[in-house]
């Protein structure tokens, strides 16, 4: 956010966190935002009204919320296009092996407050090692597939405020939707703060891993690095972003990894190590030593070595015509 921006007499922290954030700085930024808001409404003739209600929830802490009242035909708690519901729905797929050792970094990831990255290729393992650590991480899930068309802001952060609602009812729909419609690409900033004092703020705060996937379709998108560069460093404690994608963090969100606030795990470190490799052939019943044959071979790349698994486990187990049949083929 320009500090130009801000509501007069507006004082901008530059190591601010989230606490301090949230004490000092959340309201004025709503003040703001109701600001810009009724800008653009009047722009579009549409009736206004916005107030601040002081309510305690049910941690006991006080907070304010921005009203809105919008004189309109459209409602704004819900995307004017439909949205499609897999893409917020957690895969159903499992791992054949888990592997300790990109867990056992997630882990240390998620405790230390920071955002982690998974990047590398199709077929690297990305999403399978995301599913995996949902799955065993011990928080409720908000899960986010991108698709290019999400290169609308207004769109993305629909489908993200309803992969969250899925986990916390009721997010975001009082204050944040609203300034979702309203707000354009100048004020990016406004949206992010909001969206970082509903997570902490919102009458259900409870441990959350939010997984947004497949993020390098919408990575030229201008919006994108202001949001994360914003995002990443201000949010709560008890919400871990885990974002997979087949190309690097832009420059900017790269540098964050020296600030302790973004772990970046890149495709060398998701190849299959060799006890790797031959605990995923041990489930196929093959021995090591095919195992370590298949990972010179494929270089460690996950979805190569368990392809590479299935077809000679098939090999093995089919009948000896069959087999037969299948090896003067390929010969030909």
């Amino acid at each position: 956010m320009r500090t130009r921006d801000l509501p007069k007499g507006t004082r901008v922290h530059p190591c601010l966190k989230t606490q301090e954030f949230l004490k000092g700085f959340a309201v004025k930024v709503l003040v703001a935002a109701k600001e810009c808001a009724a800008e653009r409404l009047k722009a579009e003739n549409l009736s206004f009204a916005g107030e601040f209600e002081t309510e305690t929830n049910t941690q006991g802490r006080t907070s304010s919320q921005l009203m809105f009242l919008i004189d309109s035909s459209q409602d704004l708690t819900t995307s004017s296009r439909e949205l499609i519901t897999e893409k917020i729905a957690q895969p159903a797929q499992s791992p054949r092996v888990s592997r300790a050792r990109l867990l056992s970094m997630l882990e240390k990831s998620m405790a230390a407050g920071t955002s982690t990255i998974l990047s590398g290729r199709a077929g690297s393992g990305k999403t399978t090692l995301a599913v995996d650590f949902a799955n065993r991480c011990g928080r409720r899930v908000a899960w986010y597939k991108v698709d290019a068309p999400d290169a609308d802001p207004k769109l993305f952060f629909h489908y993200l405020i309803n992969s969250i609602q899925e986990r916390r009812p009721g997010f975001g729909t009082r204050s944040l939707l609203p300034l979702v419609q309203v707000a354009d690409l100048d004020r990016i900033g406004w949206l992010t703060e909001s969206f970082v004092y509903e997570l902490a703020e919102g009458e259900t705060t409870s441990p959350l891993l939010i997984v947004i996937e497949d993020l390098h379709l919408v990575c030229d998108s201008e919006w994108l690095v202001p949001l994360f560069r914003r995002l990443l460093p201000l949010l709560p404690s008890e919400v871990h972003m885990l974002i997979t994608s087949r190309s690097l963090p832009p420059a900017p969100l790269w540098r964050m990894r020296s600030k302790q606030s973004l772990v970046v795990i890149d495709e060398e470190t998701l190849a299959f190590t060799r006890p790797e490799a031959i605990a995923l052939f041990e489930s196929y019943g093959l021995p090591s030593e095919q195992a370590s044959i298949a990972l010179d071979h494929t270089h460690g790349r996950a979805a190569a070595l368990d392809e590479f698994a299935a077809f000679l486990q098939k090999s093995e187990t089919a009948p000896a015509g069959e087999s037969s049949r299948s090896r003067a083929g390929s010969v030909a």
